[in-house]
């Protein structure tokens, strides 16, 4: 089964507290469905094409189908709410390569 990855694109911050209470907040969520953070708040480098320069934070679970539970868990559902008041971000999620 292919791990999944959800890349993460912090556009703007409108409130940093809020923001800093979500990044702490949310964090233990994570592990409760089998993630973990590969990159976690550092700024990108665009090397080709258009893509804003900003914070970045990539997850990885085991598969889809836990960053989904994990996504649309009651234990995140505050601090992603939390999240959205606060901060405009771009969330993308894909699968890794098939273990061979």
């Amino acid at each position: 089964m292919a791990k999944a990855y959800c890349i993460v694109n912090i556009v703007k911050i409108h409130d940093t507290e809020k923001f800093n209470e979500y990044v702490v907040g949310h964090t233990p969520t994570i592990a409760q469905y089998g993630g973990r953070f590969l990159v976690k708040g550092n700024r990108g480098e665009v090397l080709e094409g258009v893509w804003p320069a900003n914070l970045m934070v990539v997850h990885e679970f085991p598969s889809v189908e836990r960053f989904r539970a994990w996504y649309n868990s009651e234990e995140y559902r505050p601090w992603k709410e939390l999240r959205q008041s606060c901060a405009d971000v771009n969330v993308i999620l894909t699968e890794g390569a098939d273990p061979e």
